[in-house]
């Protein structure tokens, strides 16, 4: 458990294990911890960073400047600091977006790429529920609704099917040590609002993982597809039993695909 101190942010960080580097980037208003379920289980295979993005968690402060490239920059600045060539590079949801932007300006420092419940843009319904989940938090919403109402987006069927595993990812939410302020998770909306991937992501050398949730509502299957469609070596796996947080409905076989493909 680390910072350093990169540009205008203090940024927290984890280095867990041992063999080739596996830097893990995180989503909207999540932060290195939600790599719990796999964490345990990536390490017996890599050395697994995780991190808190720009605007999340520990890393200080919170409310500042948040656009997808800076936080792209700061992935590299952390690659930088620890030291090493090269790594293998995942991102989930917002964080795919970034891991995009590292591998178009920073091709030397990827080996791997996977994307994880992710694509290229936004849909305009996405935009909105995005813009509607800043407004309820603005409004003030009870944590408990917004958490709840988050969660019908983003879990599959079957993890509702287990009532005490839902109240307590609520309590586990709702009393996270680290919360987000308002102002930073409505910062990191906005940097997803304006975030449209380049051309350049058409030329990524970069052999690529796209892994799509079955059920994801957030990013369709379709449109996880399109990245598949843009970039050249890339492959897809979908994983069933799974929506948008796929790694964390279904830790198991998210963990399989990625160690087989690494």
């Amino acid at each position: 458990m680390s910072k350093v101190l990169i540009n205008d942010i203090e940024l927290y960080y984890e280095v867990h294990g041992q063999g080739k580097p596996l830097l893990l980037v995180a989503g909207l208003a999540s932060d290195s911890q939600s790599w719990q379920p796999v964490i345990y289980s990536l390490i017996e295979h890599f050395q697994v960073i995780i991190f808190d993005n720009r605007g999340v968690g520990r890393t200080t402060p919170q409310d500042i400047e948040i656009v997808i490239p800076k936080m792209a920059d700061n992935c590299i600045e952390l690659i930088k600091h620890l030291g090493f060539k090269t790594v293998n590079l995942l991102g989930h949801s917002m964080g795919g977006m970034i891991v995009q932007d590292c591998a178009v300006r920073y091709p030397g420092y990827i080996e791997k790429l996977i994307l994880s419940g992710t694509s290229t843009h936004l849909s305009e319904r996405s935009k909105a529920l995005l813009s509607d989940w800043a407004r309820y938090l603005d409004a003030g919403m009870p944590p408990e609704l917004w958490y709840k109402n988050i969660f019908y987006w983003i879990f599959s069927k079957k993890f509702f099917d287990n009532p005490v595993n839902v109240e307590a990812s609520l309590k586990y939410a709702i009393e996270y040590p680290y919360p987000q302020s308002v102002a930073a998770f409505k910062n990191q909306v906005q940097a997803l609002l304006d975030y449209k991937s380049t051309d350049g992501i058409s030329a990524l050398q970069s052999e690529t993982l796209i892994i799509a949730g079955e059920e994801d509502l957030f990013f369709t299957m379709e449109e996880v597809r399109q990245l598949s469609e843009r970039i050249p070596s890339s492959s897809f796996s979908l994983i069933k039993d799974a929506a948008h947080s796929i790694h964390m409905d279904n830790p198991a076989d998210f963990t399989d695909c990625v160690v087989k493909f690494l």
